[in-house]
């Protein structure tokens, strides 16, 4: 039966909520999805986990489909991006993981660091997602997608001045939270040590 129906016929099916032609898009293109994201990252759980994810997605917007000119390129582009998300991500995580590392004591064993950046990392999310929309793309841009300001600027059609601009409030923004936020931290965990 699978040959019998192409691509285009099974988004149409799909975007008017079929779930039967969901399934056999979803065992047409699930293992050549998942060894092209291992392939990218080499990791059988995070390979796993993005095309997961993907169809999820692709159920979950399937009205949007009709738009789409072929399905199996928007698939392993879509593929593409969960990955590049993925690698920003991790590479975020390890900025933030070293730089605590290089202001943490020696002495604290790696348990401990573990735990601190994992607070820190979780705080720096939250205090972004409270910056104004703009604000928040601007820094979100040159952090997570590690772009320069002249880029920024060119992908916003705004100038670079504004960008310094923004970016500069929004990271005063999200230092100040840490500061806060990080005192209430450490009172918690002195006053549940001292319990």
């Amino acid at each position: 039966m699978e040959k019998k129906v192409d691509d285009s016929d099974l988004v149409l099916l799909i975007a008017e909520g079929d779930r039967s032609a969901f399934k056999l898009l979803y065992t047409r293109y699930l293992n050549n999805l998942y060894r092209y994201a291992f392939l990218i990252c080499n990791n059988k759980e995070t390979s796993e986990e993005i095309v997961q994810e993907l169809f999820v997605k692709v159920w979950e917007k399937r009205a949007n489909l009709t738009r789409v000119n072929s399905i199996k390129a928007y698939l392993y582009r879509c593929t593409k991006n969960m990955l590049l998300d993925y690698v920003r991500k991790q590479q975020m995580e390890s900025r933030i993981y070293d730089l605590l590392q290089q202001s943490t004591p020696s002495s604290a064993t790696d348990c401990d660091s573990r735990v601190i950046y994992s607070q820190y990392y979780s705080l720096i999310r939250e205090a972004i997602q409270q910056l104004p929309k703009k604000r928040r793309q601007i820094v979100e841009m040159r952090t997570y997608d590690e772009l320069s300001l002249d880029e920024i600027a060119a992908n916003l059609s705004i100038s670079k001045s504004v960008v310094k601009k923004q970016l500069y409030q929004g990271i005063s923004f999200v230092r100040s939270y840490l500061h806060h936020e990080a005192e209430l931290i450490i009172l918690i965990a002195v006053l549940f040590k001292a319990s």
